[in-house]
């Protein structure tokens, strides 16, 4: 029988979120119709930029429909004991409209290129609003590391 990790710190737990956040490249986005429907759950490239998430999908997809409509947003990032979930707003913009720095960045970042594809695309800025994150049950309590658009833990 193995062992769980002792808790880590708020501070260290918010750490790692960062890390997480600015170098890994992957992320389950769940989205739901506006009127009820089937939730959307697919896996999507993104970038961090120290405040928002970008991604992109394309307009006609289940994510990218009812991410326009809704902007109701939640991700999850990491393996199952060590996950950083996140909870957003999404603002929709197309790719003429997206600041070309941006576009590079994350053409760049997840090797993917929307600008490219015939298919008609759409990036999508998430401002998180809740951030959890937790590796196993001990890391339950405290698992809030940003509620309301605040951290909830100092640097």
């Amino acid at each position: 029988m193995t062992t769980s990790p002792s808790a880590r710190t708020l501070k260290q737990r918010k750490q790692d979120t960062l890390h997480r956040l600015e170098n890994d490249v992957d992320a389950w986005v769940a989205t739901a119709a506006e009127h009820g429907g089937a939730p959307c759950l697919v896996p999507l490239s993104f970038v961090w930029d120290g405040t928002t998430l970008l991604i992109s999908t394309p307009a006609d997809s289940p994510t990218g429909r009812n991410l326009s409509s809704t902007r109701s947003v939640r991700l999850g990032i990491g393996r199952t004991r060590d996950v950083v979930m996140v909870e957003g707003t999404a603002t929709a913009v197309t790719p003429a409209d997206l600041a070309e720095e941006d576009a590079e960045i994350f053409a760049a970042k997840t090797g993917f290129d929307p600008r490219e594809l015939p298919t008609p695309y759409l990036y999508f800025y998430i401002r998180p609003h809740r951030i959890q994150a937790w590796r196993e049950a001990n890391e339950l309590k405290g698992r809030e590391l940003m509620r309301d658009g605040k951290w909830l833990v100092a640097d």
